[in-house]
């Protein structure tokens, strides 16, 4: 869904997660985003994004707890995948830097998901923090992280949560 591109942040989310313990031992990550291959890519940051992904991913031994889903461009598809994740009670970041829109904040939040998305441009309008998803400051993993701690915690402790926040996501939209 997205390139890797360094203002996007993909590899700052991988980061986060594989050094948060508390994280990964509550959900898994999914990551779609990008080539696999760098010779893929005709965009030195990409390539670049690209090979710090694997790196990344070699370093905090994440198999069995992250995939990396190589980067979609059929909506339909995009659409199944977020209801897929939604289906098991999962939740979509959105970690960049900046984001002028956020249209994949708005979609996610369609298919009900819980969204947690930047605080710097677009997605900080759409989302009304802490009732119908999350802003995150991407330029502080540790914040972003204890978010995610915080909100999966309390799914856990009080399973009619989750519904709330979802369901929130699904009335702003719908009011649009």
């Amino acid at each position: 869904m997205v390139r890797l591109d360094i203002v996007k942040n993909v590899t700052g989310l991988t980061e986060w997660y594989g050094e948060n313990k508390r994280i990964r031992n509550l959900v898994n990550l999914v990551i779609v985003g990008g080539f696999f291959n760098p010779s893929k890519s005709n965009d030195r940051e990409e390539m670049a994004e690209i090979k710090k992904m694997h790196t990344l991913m070699e370093k905090y031994q994440s198999k069995g707890q992250m995939r990396w889903i190589a980067a979609q461009t059929d909506r339909y598809r995009n659409g199944e995948l977020y209801c897929c994740i939604a289906d098991t009670k999962g939740a979509f970041v959105q970690p960049a830097f900046c984001e002028a829109f956020g249209l994949t904040v708005i979609e996610t939040m369609n298919s009900g998901l819980p969204t947690f998305a930047t605080v710097h441009g677009g997605p900080a309008e759409i989302i009304v923090d802490g009732v119908l998803g999350f802003h995150i400051e991407p330029y502080n993993g540790d914040d972003m992280g204890s978010k995610l701690v915080e909100f999966f915690e309390k799914c856990k402790a009080h399973p009619g949560y989750w519904n709330k926040i979802s369901a929130a996501s699904l009335q702003r939209i719908n009011e649009w």
